[in-house]
């Protein structure tokens, strides 16, 4: 589902929306990239470089798929056993979507798929120790929002699971396969899912009570109120960040930020921080769709896992 935008120049989430001319759109992965690492995003959204998927992420990616499944049971069928069993089908389901994944193990290995499915089971019982779906129902599952922001610039994503309480108050739950950040990395974690708050304040008029993260592999709740003047902020972090963008692709000038994320990064061999040229910036690159903005989850891990 796409939510409507609902946005004026004074702030209230609650006025009739003016008319806008969307110039560009922005998500919070790409978003992150840019913050991360410029290159890194010029790599994946302007490049638009191919990137050979990994275990981890391909083990976020069907858990994230068995959970959203796991709400299509009646309440009372929520169990750890129904969640083990949609494991399998499941990752078939997306090996035959996506056949790639296929190449994550040697042909005749039998034992490497084995453990995968029994990690991926693992993080499922890290699910259960810290919620019982038994009693939830979700109002939206993998649902794509939007709203535009600046009078220009369509912010857009993929929530895991919206929960609305019987008074209206929102829960944004956000599933993270891989262990629980330090404090000093609490922030980048609780980056998207303000930028999914900002969404659905513009567009309800309604600040979630709590964004919530569960750490499956740590089975950890990490929970955190927003506020309007807060979001208002948020609001002003991202348009800068998009003008950020915007004058790196006019200047053509995305460079690498190196950190410990680059153990992760597909790209090494293109960067100059590790000796390599990036490819000749792409000619039809300002021509591009602004609307066009890929969607890559889960990340790498450590960046949003």
């Amino acid at each position: 589902m796409t939510a409507e935008p609902m946005i004026d120049s004074h702030g209230d989430p609650t006025a009739a929306p003016a008319p806008v001319t969307v110039r560009a759109s922005l998500s919070p992965s790409r978003a992150a990239d840019f913050k991360t690492c410029p290159l890194l995003y010029r790599f994946r959204s302007i490049d638009r470089l191919p990137e050979r998927p990994t275990v981890e992420q391909a083990r976020g990616t069907l858990v994230h798929a068995v959970l959203e499944r796991l709400f299509d049971l009646p309440a009372a069928a929520r169990t750890p056993e129904s969640a083990g069993d949609l494991v399998a089908p499941q990752w078939d389901r997306l090996v035959t979507e996506e056949p790639e994944l296929a190449s994550l193990f040697a042909d005749g290995d039998t034992a490497g798929p084995q453990e995968f499915l029994r990690s991926a089971t693992a993080l499922l019982d890290g699910y259960f120790a810290v919620e019982d779906p038994r009693r939830l129902e979700p109002a939206e599952r993998e649902a794509l929002i939007s709203a535009v922001v600046d009078d220009e610039l369509l912010i857009r994503g993929y929530l895991d699971r919206l929960d609305v309480a019987p008074d209206g108050a929102l829960r944004v739950v956000d599933y993270k396969t891989g262990g629980a950040p330090r404090e000093a990395f609490e922030a980048r974690a609780l980056f998207q899912l303000k930028f999914y708050a900002l969404v659905l304040w513009r567009t309800r008029g309604v600040v979630p009570r709590v964004l919530r993260l569960l750490y499956l592999k740590d089975a950890k709740v990490c929970d955190y109120a927003p506020d309007a003047d807060e979001l208002v902020r948020f609001e002003r972090t991202v348009v800068a960040l998009w003008r950020a963008i915007e004058q790196a692709t006019a200047r053509q000038d995305f460079r690498p930020r190196p950190s410990r994320l680059c153990d992760w990064c597909s790209h090494q061999a293109l960067c100059p921080s590790y000796g390599g040229t990036p490819p000749p910036f792409p000619v039809a690159a300002a021509a591009a769709d602004p609307l066009v903005d890929a969607r890559s989850r889960p990340v790498a891990p450590g960046a949003d896992e």
